[in-house]
Parts: structure tokens; sequence; C-alpha cells
């Protein structure tokens, strides 16, 4: 009877204990942005390579970018290191990175994977697609 006990204990702490990561995650909120390609919010989307910030959605707004081959993708600007600071990452000179002004962590463009530390985990990525000259952003 004792070992049942003891075995639904630590089956119980497991389970309750599964998936928290100290807050360290970005919400999922949602979101449904949709701009014209002419928009001046978005004209630096126009070229490949071109990368821009939008304020009003996600957690700390979007973050655009066009791919070398013409691929559309949309992260959140909330930074994945320490996520409840909300601290919005700025898109850097280089134009390939992203980088948090809070702990310094960079982030690729490409995917929104980390590349400098502090950071582990890859930016909050919504879906980007353009349809009849509209870029639209939805998760």
């Amino acid at each position: 009877m004792t070992k049942k006990y003891g075995l639904l204990a630590i089956l119980s702490l497991t389970i309750f204990s599964c998936g928290k990561d100290s807050g360290d995650y970005i919400p999922s909120v949602p979101v449904n942005f949709q701009a014209a390609l002419s928009d001046t919010r978005i004209s630096k989307l126009n070229s490949p390579g071109g990368a821009v910030t939008v304020s009003g959605y996600g957690i700390a707004g979007l973050l655009l970018y066009r791919d070398a081959v013409g691929n559309y993708h949309a992260y959140d600007r909330c930074s994945s290191y320490q996520p409840q600071n909300k601290c919005a990452v700025t898109i850097d000179d280089t134009g390939f990175t992203v980088t948090d002004p809070c702990s310094g962590s960079k982030f690729s463009l490409d995917d929104g994977s980390p590349v400098k530390a502090p950071a582990s985990k890859s930016l909050r990525v919504y879906d980007a697609y353009v349809v009849n000259f509209q870029l639209f952003v939805t998760n």
C-alpha cells in the first residue's frame, strides 16, 4: 500500500511539474494583421532583405522580414529571454539579426532562432503570406 502512495506522489509531481518553465515563454495571443504591399509602414519589404516593425500586434509588436528568396517572415518582437519583461527586439544595422536591448541576445531574421546568448529559444513565429498584393500575418 505504501508503494502505491509513493508511486502516486511521484507521478503527481511529475505531471504537475511538466510544462513549467518559470514563465519563460512568449504567451500566445491572437494576431490578425493586414496591409497592402504599397503601405508605407512596410515599404522596406518591397526589397529582399527588408525588415520592419509594426506596433499594436502580438505581445511587443510585429517584426516583419522578407528574405533573399522573397519569402515573408513574421515574429513577435517580444524577446524569448525573460519574456515576462516584454522587451522588444530591435533590427540590427546588418539586416540579418535583431537584438534584445535588455539582455543583448541576438536572433536570426531567417527563422527567429537565437544566435547569441543568453537566449536559448526562438522568437514566436507567426504565419505571413501575400494574396493580391496584401500581406497577411496571422496565427
